[in-house]
Formats: C-alpha cells, structure tokens, sequence
C-alpha cells in the first residue's frame, strides 16, 4: 500500500515549525556574533537613512564611528546609567518597578511614562524598527532576553554607546563628541557626558552643544546622580542586598 500523503494543514505546519525554529537560530547566532564584532550599522540607523532619503532631505548628514569600550570616558556611560536606566547593572533586562509604576500611572489617567531599560533600547535600535505595536515589543522582549542571556553587561553598555542616537543622523558617542565637543571620547568629562545623556529620548528636538534650559537642567541633574551612584566605580560594584535602586 502507498503511504497516506501528509494534509495540507500537516505540511504547513511544518513549515511554520521549521522556519520559526530558523528564526530562532539566526536570531541566536546574531547576538552571539554581535557580542565580539562590532556591529557596523543599525536598524535605527538604516531607517533614518531610507526616512531621509524618501523624503528629501538634502541637507542630512549621517555621522557614525564605532569606538571601543576603553577608548571611551568612563563618564559617559555613568552619565548613561544614571540618566536612563540606574538599576542597569542589576536587572535582567527589565525593571519590574518601572513597569509597575508605568501602569500605575497609566491607571491613574496620568501621562504614558517610559520603562525600557538600556538593554531594551540595544534591543530595539539594534534589531526593530520605530512603533508601539504588540509584534514590536514581543520581538524586543525577545532579543532583549537573548543580549541579557549571551552578552556581559559591558558589552551591552558599550553597544549602547555606540549606536544611541545623539543628535540628527549622528549616532553613537564617537561621532557625538567630535560634532558637538570637538574632542575625542576619552577626553569627554562628567558635564559633557551629562550633556550627551540629558538629550535622551529626543535627541532631534534637543542639543548637547546648543542645550536649552531644560537640557542644562537635566544635565546637571543627571551629574548629580551619577555622583550619588558613586561614579564610574557603580558599574562594576556588587549588587544591593535589597531596596530599590534610584
């Protein structure tokens, strides 16, 4: 007797089955490779880039220079912690606390507040593109897992610093402070590094080398918490038995 021939729904299961368990591998493969090389672009960076294109924009400059971990100032990424994310040494990937006060305060009628950590935002800028949709998050709380599972903390700092966008069409600590601070990375110092971090998240509507009141504000707020935190040393340091992180 001949073999019963597989059902359609059989056959395209299967498929579904295999593709998502290559999704899964190169996925995988990505951030592992991803953790030792430097990754020359971004998703973020090539959106940018077509919005550009499509739209006119004869007069944009896209400036970008990947710089090495101990080529950098240890201020900045400090100046990065305590601006966005201070209990990034500590976490997994997502801070909890700001989760729950986010949807507190959405219960609450008050305005949506952001809770995605750095390890969020490499996720995001790395890999996805711009939206609020369920799909997004989903695949940036996947590849969020993936950099906390197969990347040292470092190493994610570091990519952060490098593809962060700083200013229009300038991404990336390198290119900011030779635009903005005529001067190289290593060479930023505390306010400068305060500067760069108090742009974020809007860094197209606010300027490191030109900052409005408000930045200057959020800059010298963000000197005084990353001296609170204990500097550049609050990176390295072992975790807090318990308490909350501020």
């Amino acid at each position: 007797m001949s073999p019963t021939p597989r059902s359609p729904i059989r056959r395209i299961l299967r498929l579904l089955t295999l593709l998502l368990l290559a999704w899964v591998a190169l996925s995988c493969l990505a951030v592992i490779v991803l953790r030792f090389v430097p990754p020359w672009t971004s998703a973020m960076m090539m959106e940018r880039r077509v919005e550009a294109l499509v739209h006119g924009e004869d007069d944009f400059r896209f400036r970008h220079r990947w710089v090495p971990w101990d080529r950098i100032s240890p201020q900045v990424g400090i100046a990065m912690v305590a601006g966005e994310d201070q209990k990034f040494p500590y976490h997994h990937g997502f801070d909890v606390d700001a989760i729950q006060d986010a949807i507190d305060a959405a219960d609450e009628g008050k305005r949506l507040r952001g809770a995605s950590t750095i390890s969020q935002q490499v996720a995001k800028n790395l890999f996805l593109w711009n939206g609020r949709s369920f799909v997004r998050k989903g695949l940036e709380a996947w590849f969020t897992v993936l950099i906390e599972t197969f990347w040292p903390k470092q190493r994610i700092l570091e990519v952060y610093m490098n593809i962060v966008e700083l200013g229009d069409g300038v991404y990336g600590v390198g290119a900011a402070s030779e635009a903005f601070f005529h001067t190289t990375p290593d060479r930023l110092g505390i306010a400068q590094a305060a500067r760069l971090a108090a742009v974020l998240p809007n860094p197209r509507r606010f300027h490191a080398d030109a900052p409005s009141a408000y930045v200057q504000r959020r800059a010298e707020w963000i000197a005084r918490q990353a001296a609170q935190l204990g500097g550049p040393a609050y990176l390295t340091r072992p975790a807090p038995v318990s308490g909350r992180v501020r």
